[in-house]
Order: C-alpha cells, then sequence, then structure tokens
C-alpha cells in the first residue's frame, strides 16, 4: 500500500502539482439491531480507497479511486491534477497552506478489547436481552436497540515529507422506548438521544453501558410521559440542562459556529455559515464567567479523537472560549493561514472518497464545581430537562429552539413533577451568558456525536462532546404540538 501512496505523489507531481497528498483508507464496520424482539440488522461490510488532493497553479484538485492497481493509481492522481488546473482557469485567491507538514509516526485507539474479536452470537444475545426486559413493562409500542463497531486504517503522506499511520477504533449503542395513547406519543432513550452513544473505544465500552440493567427503566419513563405535565408554556424561568442536551447544545450553537470555513463563507451547506465573524476572535464575549469551551483530539473516549488529522496536523487540544471570552476557530492549514495561524488539526474526510473538511473533534464544556444535587438545592424555581427530541438553528448559528425527551419541575430546591414536550429558546451569546453554574468532574461525560452533516457531496462526521448538567438564567420555555 505505501508503494501505491508513493506513486499517487510522484505521478502528482510530475503532472505539476505543487503540493500532494494521499490518504489510504480501509474501514470495517459492523451493525446490529433488534427492533420489538426481531434481529432486524446483522450486517457487515468493507471498503478500501485512496483519495489523491493536490494544488496545481495555486487551486485544489480531487480524485479517488478504490481500484487498488498503479494504473487506477496513476489515473486518479492526473484526474486530480487536470481537475486543480480547470479549478485555477476560473480565478480566485492562490491557495496558501502556511508552514508545511512533516508528521511521522503510528497511532491506534487503545482498546482493552477488540470489538470485532466477539461473536456476533455475544453482540445479538445483549441485545435481544436488553429487548426483552423493555418488554416486561406495560405500555410499551416499540422498542428498539442497536450495536456498532468501527474500524478505520488510514495511512496518510504529503510531498512535504510526511508519513502517518492510525488505526481508530468505534463502538456505540443504546436503546429507546416508545409509548403511544391518548394523542401523544413519547420515548426515552439511553443513554442519549437516539438511542445511541458512541465513542473512541473497545468491547469495553459496550459493557460499562449496562444496556440490560437501564431498560426496564427507558421503558417506564417512556409510558409514564404519556400521562405527564405539559411543561408550562410561553415563561421565562430558570433551566438546568442535563449533559446530554448541553452536548448538544455545545454542538449545534458553538461547535458549528466556529468551524473557520464557515465563518470564511467557504462552506455554507447543512444551516450556513457563523456569526462568529473574524473580528469577533479576542474581541467578543460568547458567554459568562464560568462558560470554558476546549476543542481538543486528544480526550478519549470522544469521536474526535485521533493521532492526525486527514491534512497530518497532529492532535492537539485548543481554547474556544476563556471565562466567557471567545479565543479560537476550528481551523485548516489553508483558512489557518489567512489570519497568520496555523492549524490546530480539524480536518477529517468521511472515507477515502471525499475531500477532508474542517469538522469538530471534542468540542467540551470544561467542569464547574457544583455537586448537581447541590445545584437543584440552590435553585428555588425552574426546570430540569434533558435527552434532545428536536432541534433547530437559524443559518448563522444564532437563534436557536430545542426540545428534550423529559423535564422534571424544580420547586423549593427538590425535583418535582414529571414534565412532557419540553421546548426551550434562545440567542447563543445571550444563552450562554445566562450560564451560572456548571457541575463539577463528577458528573462530566464525553457525549458522542456519530451523524453530523456537513458538505456537498454531504459527509457524517463523528464528534465529541464533554459536557456535565449546567444552569441557564431567564431562559423562555414552552409547549411543543
Amino acid at each position: 500500500m505505501d508503494s501505491l501512496i508513493a506513486r499517487a505523489l510522484d505521478t502528482a507531481a510530475a503532472r505539476g502539482a505543487g503540493y500532494a497528498d494521499a490518504r489510504l483508507v480501509e474501514t470495517a464496520q459492523e451493525r446490529y439491531s433488534v427492533r420489538s424482539g426481531v434481529a432486524d440488522v446483522i450486517s457487515s461490510d468493507e471498503s478500501v480507497g485512496i483519495g489523491v488532493r493536490v494544488v496545481v497553479d495555486g487551486a485544489w484538485g480531487f480524485a479517488s479511486t478504490n481500484t487498488m492497481t498503479p494504473e487506477s493509481v496513476d489515473r486518479a492522481a492526473a484526474v486530480a491534477v487536470e481537475i486543480g488546473r480547470a479549478s485555477a482557469a476560473s480565478g480566485g485567491p492562490p491557495v496558501d497552506l502556511g508552514p508545511p507538514v512533516t508528521s511521522r509516526g503510528v497511532y491506534s485507539t487503545p482498546v482493552d478489547v477488540d470489538p470485532f474479536g466477539i461473536a456476533p452470537e455475544e453482540k445479538l444475545a445483549l441485545l435481544l436481552e436488553t429487548d426483552g426486559r423493555m418488554a416486561r413493562v406495560a405500555g410499551i409500542s416499540a422498542r428498539q436497540s442497536n450495536l456498532i463497531f468501527i474500524r478505520e486504517r488510514k495511512t496518510f503522506a504529503n510531498t512535504e515529507g510526511a508519513h502517518v499511520e492510525q488505526t481508530i477504533y468505534e463502538s456505540g449503542g443504546g436503546i429507546q422506548a416508545t409509548a403511544v395513547g391518548g394523542g401523544e406519543v413519547q420515548r426515552r432513550s439511553y443513554p442519549q438521544s437516539m438511542g445511541r452513544q458512541q465513542g473512541c473505544s473497545g468491547w469495553e465500552y459496550i459493557r460499562a453501558m449496562e444496556l440490560p440493567a437501564n431498560a426496564e427503566r427507558v421503558a417506564s419513563e417512556a409510558v409514564a410521559l404519556l400521562t405527564a405535565d405539559h411543561c408550562p408554556s410561553d415563561i421565562a424561568t430558570t433551566l438546568i440542562i442535563g449533559g446530554s442536551q448541553v452536548g448538544l447544545q455545545i454542538h449545534e450553537s458553538c461547535g458549528h459556529a466556529i468551524e473557520l470555513d464557515r465563518v470564511l463563507g467557504s462552506e455554507a451547506a447543512y444551516a450556513g455559515t457563523s456569526f462568529l465573524t473574524a473580528d469577533k476572535l479576542h474581541n467578543f464575549r460568547y458567554g459568562s464567567d464560568c462558560v470554558n469551551i476546549t476543542a481538543d483530539s486528544i480526550r478519549l473516549p470522544g469521536l474526535g479523537s485521533f493521532g492526525w488529522d486527514d491534512e497530518g496536523v497532529p492532535a492537539q487540544s485548543t481554547p474556544i472560549v476563556e471565562a466567557g471570552r471567545f479565543v479560537g476557530y476550528l481551523m485548516s492549514r489553508e483558512t489557518a493561514s489567512t489570519l497568520g495561524l496555523q492549524s490546530n488539526g480539524t480536518m477529517r474526510a468521511s472515507s477515502w472518497n471525499r475531500l477532508p473538511l474542517i469538522r469538530m473533534t471534542n468540542v467540551s464544556l470544561e467542569p464547574g464545581q457544583w455537586e448537581l444535587d447541590d445545584l437543584i438545592a440552590d435553585t428555588d424555581d425552574g426546570i430540569l430537562v434533558d435527552t434532545n427530541r428536536s432541534w433547530s438553528i437559524d443559518d448563522r448559528r444564532y437563534n436557536f429552539q430545542f426540545g428534550t425527551e423529559v423535564g422534571y419541575e424544580i420547586k423549593r430546591g427538590k425535583l418535582g413533577r414529571l414534565l412532557r414536550n419540553c421546548t426551550y429558546t434562545g440567542i447563543t451569546p445571550e444563552f450562554w451568558n445566562s450560564c451560572d453554574a456548571v457541575c463539577n468532574s463528577s458528573h462530566w461525560n464525553m457525549w458522542g456525536t456519530p451523524n453530523c452533516g456537513k458538505g456537498q457531496p454531504g459527509q457524517l462526521g463523528h464528534t465529541g462532546h464533554g459536557a456535565a448538567p449546567a444552569r441557564f438564567r431567564n431562559v423562555r420555555v414552552g409547549v411543543m404540538r
């Protein structure tokens, strides 16, 4: 395989590329799903291919192939150069990649138990047991449980001297119970929304979820929501937001907004650009003093963890918000150079046949000092909400509305009645400036988002978001109909 990568680089250079990189990717994936007592999905698939990216006369070109022969790699490199030359003819500022990237090394996700070494029968048995426990709860209309395992082997090299190899493992799974009655449809998910939590880890990650042990509780909560009181309508109140929901809030209102390609206007697919324009860097109060947000690719088991990005830039940690002050973006080599900075290693592609894009790594709200029980006790009147049910955000990541699966009234420092159909709305900087407390590291978890859409043609990115429950004052809430 190394000889094919070298051939791609040599062919591109010989045909006139001023820069070239080649990325060979081998992916294996297993999926298992049980729906209401029936094995719905048992699948295993593999793919392999090579993508060649070039800069010719100051413009990008890209081509790929899944035919692993010297002749096919030569053709892909030649087509990439032709596309780059055609792109240059259309005008525009020349690509500036900044300092050379010369990374060398090998990386592998640390796993205790290789998930691909666990028999399919054992994986399916776990889901059937979990499903059976959900089925014990009267009133459940549909049950779903799933597992997914991914192994991605990548080799990257460029004409500047970089050559890195890495193997990334992911394991994930979860459950969802749905209850229907009285004109209502209610669901509860575990460990997080959409019935799946995922991380860079091995089979031990699935064991730690304890899916069977949580099955009856999750199903019982779905049934209880059918007759729960509605969330109060159109009021401003104090919210304590659970860690899973805080993770999605970070993803939508911070993570996408700090992608520098969106800021610069070179990417606008999937809900647009960003309000965090370049003039706001180091000059804008994004949140309150207790809001500290970090982007890193080193904090396992976050789905944004790796050894090098798909430009060969090493994994690292970058401050994004420090004590409420906006201080950093997610950057590529090219976009960083426009600000006189260097890439912080966030370029990733979903496969060998896609161009790398700026993607979230592990964008996390750092833990605060509070115990959750103390935070509830310190709240005289409010609502605790958790587990996402719906989301909507404008094309600059500014105005948003979220719905959650579950809510609990807080009165005089104690959790009270169960609430259904909770929603809340806000304006991103006002919302984060209303944050006055974040729970401590004992409540902090790395939540996985394996379905982040971006790009045309579309790519699904896998991102991580560390978060703990946090409190926000004077938030508008309402009823979702």
